[in-house]
């Protein structure tokens, strides 16, 4: 009997059949845990061990550091960063949570460099990485991403770390409380500790003659003061034996970070100004191990303090500078000191790497705050501002479709795009050169520079960022808000029976919302309405553009014509003569087609012989690499000479016929819509496009 008849027999019996057997989900559970989890080693093991692969001691910064090369780096060379594939892939989670755009990964690549920065003990390792940007710029989610990958990373065997814990101590410490018999490190520190510092610099100093690492292993931490005052009882029990101590009562276990459980990982939010305390923290008192062990004694503290919890891994304050200006004071020892000092209990040490995130508004009121300067200069700010290339912004909107349960509809071309250039437009400063729009400002940003151009990107971010409060993209309309009126866009159009989204649909959804949106500003309205109002005529060129490439596109034709304008461009640098097709004399190259072709491009007259230039070195650049002349793959040759061929027929062609249905032949109207298809128009969208390029071409014809 066949799978399929098996399978329609389950169904009629009204049994589902799974894929997937408790056995095999067991099998891979198993797999992703590992393999000494649960294992209890002595501490002698681990010495051997640590002797072998000595990164299995390092601080957090060190072990932070390498788990983002661990996950693989790429140089993108034409945005000139660094690229950490946990952030630009995400490969643990298919790619669901990847970040686009230079300046977030140009933002990210200095947060990685302050870690690793930190990990060689330059000092960032004492202060507090604090990631400052705009609502919805993606630092929460970043931060969110790190501390997943951090998890990840310590179950492997590269990133594994241990601690340990006392055993038997109700056999040598007479009052200590039975439920105590075996308690695990408060800290979940680093086995070394429980060396004396002496001791623990001879295996430390062996440890880095074996390291291959750019940093060297440290650890002057003392125990904290539950394991402090175990060590000094144990040992007097058996008279500064220290081995017969780590032989009874000590055991080695894998350490592995888990935020849900607060071990390793903590995320500190703040509360209300009245509700705060301090002990959130760095802890407090175990009022149920108080009537035990009585008043000040260590074993009677309760290490639950947000800092307690990230110790060995990373700590997160959300919103941080929202808290009270009394509160961040437990930050100055947290960070430059590395030590908590909880109330009523001896400091204890820490080792951590303490992120901080903050929104625009709470940065400027501390910054201006004198009082604040001891927690300032603490501080290492990391801008992390919104995208500011409208393509990599449309893979923000991609990505959160590809990740939501989309109903069928079809994204037209420019759809997103569009969206993505009116964030920007809003992100991004006026230019201070006249003579650059803000249009072609975002177009620059966006990698569309030809080499003929006479714009200057580096300074254009230059001033921006001068101009700017902060830095450029730090101020605008986020992701946040644009992807909810595609989001509401996409819901309306299958309201209302469409099954594509056009740009003309999202760009209503601006409209109408901007002024509901409550993070953006009243006074900027108008100026985001002008805003929407160059993205539409963007728009426009786009869509006429690609009715153009669908009504007058003629392969033959362009090649013919791009190998005519070759043939004069060839002759005019050479200063040569190019023969006649229809007499067959030599003549001077035809200067009138030349210019013909280039205004097209809007190639000024003063510039034509760079132009000229840049496509014969393209050209030549293929003869030597064997390959052909096709215009076809040369885009703003290919372009322009598209545009050269329409401005020839678009005289024939009745653009009031497209904006009526019944005006048209169906079969020319159909093999038009079938044109705009194969650029990847929907039927339905591919006729909406028809009738809206040819309403604005019919316009434009009638003013000329």
């Amino acid at each position: 009997m066949s799978e399929q008849t098996d399978n329609a027999n389950d169904r009629a019996s009204g049994e589902v059949s799974s894929t997937h057997t408790l056995e095999e989900l067991s099998r891979e559970y198993k797999r992703s845990v590992p393999e000494d989890l649960r294992e209890a080693k002595p501490f002698e093991w681990y010495l051997r061990e640590v002797t072998t692969d000595p990164k299995v001691a390092r601080n957090a910064h060190q072990r932070v550091a390498d788990m983002f090369d661990h996950y693989g780096t790429r140089y993108d060379e034409d945005a000139g960063v660094v690229e950490y594939l946990l952030a630009s892939e995400d490969p643990l989670h298919d790619g669901e949570n990847a970040f686009y755009g230079r300046e977030v990964h140009e933002s990210i690549h200095e947060f990685v460099n302050k870690v690793k920065s930190g990990a060689r003990g330059l000092g960032p390792e004492k202060r507090i990485k604090l990631l400052l940007g705009p609502v919805g710029s993606g630092k929460s989610h970043f931060d969110w991403l790190v501390r997943r990958y951090f998890e990840d990373y310590t179950r492997s065997d590269e990133g594994r770390m241990y601690t340990f814990r006392w055993t038997d101590l109700c056999s040598v410490i007479e009052d200590q409380d039975p439920a105590d018999d075996t308690v695990r490190s408060a800290m979940n520190q680093e086995p070394l500790v429980l060396l004396p510092q002496d001791q623990r610099d001879e295996v430390i100093e062996e440890l880095n003659g074996n390291l291959d690492a750019p940093y060297t292993v440290r650890n002057e931490q003392s125990l904290d003061p539950a394991s402090g005052f175990y060590m000094d009882e144990l040992l007097a029990h058996y008279e500064d034996d220290l081995q017969a101590v780590l032989e009874n009562h000590v055991e080695v276990v894998r350490l592995v970070a888990d935020e849900n459980q607060r071990r390793c990982i903590e995320t500190f939010e703040p509360k209300d100004k009245k509700n705060q305390d301090e002990t959130e923290l760095t802890g407090d008192v175990n009022y149920s191990k108080l009537a035990v062990y009585g008043e000040n004694d260590p074993r009677a503290f309760d290490y639950a303090g947000a800092f307690c919890n990230a110790n060995r891994g990373i700590f997160s304050g959300e919103e941080l500078l929202k808290l009270q200006r009394e509160f961040l004071y437990d930050f100055l020892h947290a960070s430059q000191e590395q030590t908590i000092k909880p109330r009523n209990n001896p400091r204890i040490d820490i080792d951590q790497v303490i992120v901080g995130r903050t929104n625009m508004p709470e940065y400027r009121d501390k910054k201006g705050d004198e009082k604040m300067e001891a927690f300032n200069d603490r501080t290492k700010r990391i801008d992390y501002p919104y995208v500011l290339e409208y393509d990599e912004e449309a893979e923000i909107y991609r990505k959160m479709l590809r990740n939501a349960d989309v109903p069928d509809i079809h994204i037209e071309p420019h759809a997103m795009e569009m969206a993505g250039l009116f964030g920007v437009l809003t992100r991004i400063e006026e230019p201070t050169d006249e003579s650059v729009s803000l249009v072609q400002k975002a177009k620059a940003y966006n990698g569309e520079i030809d080499e003929t151009d006479e714009i200057d990107e580096r300074k254009l971010r230059e001033n921006g960022d001068r101009a700017a409060d902060i830095a450029e993209g730090m101020e605008g309309v986020s992701a946040r808000f644009i992807g909810d009126e595609i989001a509401e866009a996409i819901m309306d159009s299958r309201h209302r029976g469409r099954g594509y989204l056009s740009p003309l649909a999202v760009f209503k959804h601006f409209e109408t919302n901007l002024e509901n949106h409550g993070s953006i500003p009243e006074e900027n309205l108008d100026t985001y309405h002008r805003y929407l109002e160059l993205v539409r005529e963007e728009y426009k060129e786009r869509a006429i553009e690609d009715v153009r490439h669908a009504l007058a596109y003629d392969v033959d034709e362009i090649r013919r014509q791009g190998e005519k304008y070759m043939d004069h461009v060839m002759a005019y640098i050479d200063d040569t003569t190019v023969e006649d097709d229809l007499t067959g004399r030599e003549q001077e190259p035809d200067e009138t087609f030349l210019r013909s072709v280039e205004e097209k491009l809007e190639v000024p007259g003063d510039r034509k012989d760079d132009f000229r230039q840049e496509v014969a070195n393209w050209v030549s650049r293929r003869a030597r690499e064997g390959s052909s002349f096709d215009p076809q793959e040369n885009d703003r040759l290919r372009r322009a000479l598209e545009r050269k061929l329409w401005e020839d027929k678009k005289h024939n062609i009745n653009f009031s016929a497209l904006v009526s249905a019944g005006e048209l032949d169906d079969d020319e109207r159909a093999a038009w819509v079938d044109a705009l298809t194969e650029q990847g128009y929907s039927a339905e969208g591919a006729r909406e496009v028809l009738e809206f390029a040819g309403a604005e071409v019919a316009k434009s014809e009638l003013e000329e």
